[in-house]
C-alpha cells in the first residue's frame, strides 16, 4: 500500500517535470536557433514590401503621363521649405513618410540625369554616395548578400562609426531610369537571444523547482481517497461487504466512492439469490456467448461489405476534391460513381432493415386472398427495363388466375428477389421461365435460369446473410448476399417452404403458398 502511494505521487511529479523541462527546452532552442533567422526574414520582407509600393506609385504616374523628374523636385524643394500642406496628399510622400515612421526605412530616389530627386532625409548624400559604391563595387565596409533579383539587391552591412548593422536595398525600378537606395537598421538579435535564454533558465528553473515541491506534496489530496477506495475493493474480493467509503468529495472519486457503497449493499442482498439462480446465469451466458458470436460475424459481414462503397466514395470524393476531375465529362463519372455506390450501400441497409424486422418477429405478414398469376405479370411488367439491359427473354404463360393466401406485399418482395437473381446470373440461351404449379391446397412456385451449375455444397448456404457463390460476379452488379435471406425469413413468417436446385440447362429457385 505505501509503495503505491509514492508511485502515484512519483509518476506525478515527474510527468510535471517532464513537462515543464520540455516546455523550456524548446522555448530556448526556438530563441537559438530561430529568433534571428525571422526576425531578418521579416525585415526583408518590409525591405521588399517597400519596393513594390514605390515601384507601383511611380507606374501610376508614368501612366497618368507626368514627368516624374520634374514632379519629384518639385516635391522635394516644398518638403525643404516644409511647406506641409501643399504636398501632404500626395500619396508618394505619404508612403515615404510612413515607411520611415512604421519600419524606419531611409528612402532615396534617384534620377540618372538630374540626380537626387527626392530623399526621405534632408541631406541624401550619404545614401547616394552608398548607391555609387554599391554599383561600382567599391564598398568598403563588409557586407553580407542577403536577397537579389534582376531590379534590385537586398544586403547586410555593418557601420563602424556607430557599430550597428543596416539592410540595404538598392537597384532600379521598373522605368529603368529611375534608381533608388533604401536602408534599414537592424538590431543585435543576438545579444537579444542570449539575455532572453539567460533569464528563461533562471525563471524555468525556480517554477520547475517550486513546482514540483508542490505538486509532489498536494498529490496527497488525490492519493488518499484512492488508496482508501482501494482498501474498499480488498475487502469487497473478499466477500465483506460491510466496508464503506467514508469521504465526503463530491468530485469524481467521491462519486466512484459512493457508487462502491451502493454496489457492496447491492451485491450483499443479492449474493444469496446468485448462488441459487447459478444453474440458469450459466445457460444465460451460454446463450450470450452466441448471440456475441453472431453479433461479431454480423459486424464484420456489414465491415466487409461496406468497405468497398465506402472506398470507392471517399476515393472519388477526393479526386473531387483535390480537382482531378476539371472536365465536365470526368465530374460526371466521378459523381455517378459516388451516387451508384451509395445507392448500393442505401439498399443494403434497407434489406437488412427488412431482414432484421423479420427475425424479430416485428413485420408480422398480412394475410389476404390475391390472384398470383396477376402479381407476377404486374412484376415482370415493371422489370421489362432491366431484362432488356441485360439481354434475356423471360416466359410465363399462365392466363388463368391462381388465387393464394399469404401477404401479397412480402410474396411480391420474394418474386421480385427470384427474378433479379435470375437476370443476374443468366447464362447461355439468356431464358428464364417462370411456371405456377397449382395442386389441391398448395402452389408451388419455380424461377428458372439457363447458365452454370450452384456447386452442391453452396446450395444449404444459399440462405444465409453475406454469403456469396460468387463474390466478384455478385459485387459486379451490385449484390449484397442478403436478397435470399430475406426470402427464407419471408418464407418461415408463412411457414411455407422455398429451395433451390441444380437442373438441367441451370438452376431453379422455388416457393410454396397455401391455395384458397
Amino acid at each position: 500500500m505505501r509503495s503505491l502511494k509514492h508511485s502515484i505521487r512519483l509518476r506525478f511529479t515527474l510527468i510535471f517535470i517532464g513537462l515543464t523541462a520540455a516546455v523550456i527546452i524548446c522555448l530556448w532552442g526556438a530563441n537559438t536557433w530561430w529568433l534571428e533567422g525571422f526576425y531578418m526574414r521579416e525585415k526583408v520582407k518590409d525591405l521588399e514590401l517597400a519596393y513594390a509600393q514605390v515601384d507601383g506609385l511611380i507606374k501610376e504616374e508614368q501612366e497618368a503621363g507626368r514627368d516624374i523628374a520634374q514632379q519629384f523636385k518639385a516635391l522635394d524643394e516644398l518638403r525643404r521649405r516644409e511647406e506641409h500642406s501643399a504636398f501632404a496628399d500626395n500619396a508618394l510622400i505619404k508612403l515615404i513618410q510612413d515607411l520611415n515612421e512604421k519600419s524606419n526605412i531611409t528612402l532615396l530616389i534617384m534620377d540618372s540625369a538630374n540626380g537626387t530627386l527626392l530623399s526621405s532625409e534632408r541631406r541624401g548624400d550619404f545614401l547616394s554616395e552608398r548607391f555609387l559604391r554599391n554599383i561600382l563595387g567599391q564598398n568598403e565596409r563588409p557586407f553580407e548578400l542577403v536577397s537579389q533579383t534582376a531590379d534590385y539587391t537586398i544586403q547586410k552591412s555593418f557601420d563602424p562609426r556607430n557599430k550597428s548593422y543596416y539592410l540595404e536595398c538598392w537597384g532600379f525600378l521598373s522605368d529603368d531610369s529611375t534608381s533608388f537606395i533604401m536602408s534599414m537598421p537592424v538590431a543585435s538579435v543576438r545579444e537579444s537571444v542570449e539575455l532572453s535564454n539567460r533569464f528563461l533558465a533562471y525563471v524555468g528553473l525556480a517554477a520547475l523547482a517550486g513546482g514540483s515541491i508542490l505538486i509532489y506534496f498536494t498529490t496527497k489530496m488525490v492519493v488518499s481517497p484512492i488508496l482508501s477506495l482501494t482498501n474498499l475493493s480488498e475487502r469487497m474480493s473478499n466477500l465483506d461487504f460491510d466496508a464503506h467509503y467514508t469521504g465526503n468529495a463530491s468530485d469524481e472519486i467521491g462519486v466512484l466512492g459512493h457508487s462502491m457503497n451502493l454496489l457492496s449493499q447491492r451485491l450483499k442482498e443479492t449474493v444469496g439469490e446468485l448462488k441459487t439462480a447459478n444453474l440458469k446465469l450459466q445457460k444465460d451466458i451460454e446463450e450470450k456467448t452466441q448471440i456475441d458470436e453472431m453479433r461479431k460475424e454480423f459486424i464484420a459481414n456489414v465491415s466487409h461489405e461496406l468497405k468497398t462503397p465506402i472506398a470507392l466514395i471517399q476515393g472519388y470524393a477526393e479526386g473531387l476534391t483535390e480537382g482531378m476531375a476539371q472536365d465536365p465529362e470526368s465530374r460526371d463519372y466521378y459523381c455517378e460513381v459516388i451516387m451508384d455506390e451509395a445507392n448500393k450501400m442505401n439498399k443494403m441497409v434497407k434489406q437488412l432493415l427488412t431482414l432484421s424486422a423479420l427475425e424479430s418477429g416485428n413485420d408480422a405478414p398480412v394475410m389476404e386472398r390475391f390472384d398470383l398469376a396477376e402479381l407476377i405479370r404486374g412484376i415482370l411488367s415493371s422489370a421489362q427495363l432491366m431484362i432488356g439491359q441485360n439481354g434475356a427473354e423471360v416466359e410465363f404463360f399462365r392466363e388463368e388466375p391462381c388465387f393464394v393466401w399469404a401477404d401479397e406485399f412480402k410474396i411480391e418482395e420474394v418474386v421480385t428477389n427470384y427474378l433479379n437473381n435470375a437476370i443476374n446470373h443468366v447464362q447461355g440461351e439468356r431464358r428464364i421461365r417462370i411456371d405456377i404449379e397449382a395442386a389441391q391446397d398448395e402452389v408451388r412456385v419455380t424461377v428458372f435460369n439457363t447458365g452454370n451449375p450452384i456447386p452442391e455444397e453452396d446450395l444449404p448456404n444459399l440462405w444465409t446473410k453475406f454469403y456469396k457463390v460468387d463474390k466478384a460476379r455478385t459485387r459486379a452488379y451490385g449484390g449484397s448476399g442478403i436478397g435470399l435471406s430475406i426470402v427464407k425469413a419471408i418464407m418461415d413468417s408463412h411457414h411455407k417452404e422455398c429451395g433451390a436446385e441444380n437442373v438441367e440447362g441451370g438452376v431453379v429457385f422455388w416457393f410454396t403458398l397455401e391455395r384458397v
